[in-house]
């Protein structure tokens, strides 16, 4: 087995490939050369992650747009009275698009700097378990990472009607704004997105499922949401997509609700209806390797390996945890393992975080009410409500409310749901505790500042601990103010 990639040959053989070269790759990439310098990085399209190019960042330039919008329209609840606001679409894009660039070119540079005989462009597939074929070349590897990533779902019968059905990469390279989008799916892509064009002027109309709408499990929650930001994006949890159709101007959407069928006609539609892992063309048929009904390779998510084979597997490829730190962790857990093969460390994965960037914010920490409720645990939930928080308040965002869950016999945090101000932070705060595997009076024990949004937190743990008896902190607290 040679320590270094030869390009002029026909075969190019490595202890390690990766295929993919996003968060998930790239992270994989650093910890197998931990190892060893014979590491190959194998991309098939573009350099720069999801995240860069058509995710996280570009949808957080757009969101921010709306928000500023958003703030100038309704200043006068303030007593501060603006002129007409005028969004300019051009400007906006020009903007989203110029920061979404630069995103990615930090990224793209990062990569470039690698040793070009580090890194192959082709798409790959499997020979047999250590052989792939990257276009005309052969790459044999003792150890292969997949991180291939996800690409956007979209119904087989949508995909026929041309440029005007659309996937949430292309929002992103428009010069301006349309006139009217119809979004199919408010998970948190098309949630986020919906939102932030509705901002900005756009006539937005909303489909998902009943009983969807944002990650949200918790059904006191999901209401919540609905009601607070349902209106405005025309959002009708009952009204159902029956088909679509291309026209000269956009798309005919036909649905049907309480009231009847209808057609509306939008400028476009805007698929958000999930993303699927590109695994499919791998041939993973011959790699040996086991996969689930849905084709993806069954794995272990404390080591990044598949089965027990030489296969390790990280990022959006394994239909988990869809998020830029969760790829990158798993990412650098796959490659390292890889590097090091067959001495395996399995490494704890952190507490479960996921927030959306809507207004107001949700988010979810640790386990969701539905998963906790799927394995019976016995738990209390501790409400608080954001309507009449005193910062909340003062800052003319006081809407939605906050639910933590405690376990009963050991009074430690299990997870939270919440929809509400400041929820980005919130979600931060709750994962650090239950990381921290902190007990409902040592997190009570804790300080609060006043006034400040954070002060739900507490009234929620209080209202756990009303439903627990008689608490005792389990371990010395040195300094800690006690709780009122």
């Amino acid at each position: 087995m040679s320590g270094k990639t030869n390009r002029k040959a026909s075969i190019i053989n490595v202890d390690v490939a990766i295929i993919g070269a996003g968060s998930a790759g790239m992270a994989a990439y650093r910890a197998a050369r931990m190892h060893t310098q014979s590491v190959v990085l194998i991309e098939a399209e573009k350099y720069g992650t999801i995240c860069a190019r058509v995710g996280c960042m570009p949808s957080k330039l757009l969101i921010a747009a709306a928000e500023a919008a958003h703030r100038a329209t309704h200043a006068d609840r303030f007593g501060i009275h603006c002129s007409a606001v005028r969004v300019d679409g051009r400007q906006v894009m020009e903007r989203v698009r110029r920061e979404r660039d630069r995103f990615v070119a930090l990224v793209t540079e990062t990569v470039e700097q690698w040793p070009s005989d580090m890194r192959l462009f082709g798409r790959a597939r499997f020979v047999d378990p250590h052989t792939l074929a990257v276009g005309d070349q052969v790459v044999r590897a003792d150890r292969i990472v997949i991180a291939t990533g996800s690409s956007p779902a979209v119904p087989e019968l949508w995909r026929t009607l041309g440029r005007r059905v659309i996937v949430n990469d292309d929002v992103f390279d428009w010069l301006d704004l349309p006139e009217s989008v119809a979004v199919a799916g408010m998970g948190v892509i098309g949630l986020e997105l919906a939102q932030a064009l509705s901002r900005l002027g756009v006539r937005v109309r909303g489909f998902g499922r009943a009983n969807s709408f944002g990650p949200l499990t918790d059904p006191e929650l999901l209401a919540k949401t609905k009601q607070i930001i349902g209106p405005e994006l025309n959002y009708d949890s009952e009204a159902a997509i029956t088909a679509v159709e291309a026209t000269r101007e956009g798309v005919n959407v036909n649905y049907s609700d309480a009231s009847g069928g209808h057609t509306e006609a939008f400028d476009y539609l805007l698929v958000t209806t999930g993303r699927r892992p590109n695994v499919h063309d791998l041939a993973l048929e011959n790699a040996g390797i086991q996969v689930d009904e849905a084709g993806v390779p069954i794995f272990d998510p404390t080591t990044g390996q598949v089965g027990a084979s030489h296969i390790f597997i990280a990022g959006d490829a394994t239909q988990q945890r869809p998020l830029l730190h969760e790829a990158a962790d798993l990412g650098r857990i796959a490659g390292d393992n890889a590097g090091r093969f067959p001495d395996l460390i399995v490494r704890p994965r952190r507490v479960p975080l996921s927030i959306v960037f809507s207004d107001p914010q949700i988010m979810i920490v640790g386990a969701s009410r539905a998963e906790l409720e799927r394995s019976s645990h016995d738990f209390v939930v501790g409400t608080a409500s954001f309507e009449d928080q005193g910062r909340s308040r003062v800052m003319g965002i006081n809407a939605g409310a906050l639910h933590v869950y405690i376990d009963r016999r050991t009074t430690r945090l299990l997870g939270a749901e919440m929809v509400g101000p400041n929820a980005e932070h919130i979600g931060h705060l709750l994962a650090w505790a239950q990381q921290a595997e902190r007990t409902l009076q040592q997190m009570l024990d804790s300080p609060f500042y006043h006034p400040v949004v954070e002060e739900g937190v507490r009234t929620a743990l209080r209202a756990a601990k009303s439903q627990l008896g008689d608490l005792h902190i389990t371990e010395p607290c040195i300094d800690c103010t006690p709780a009122i």
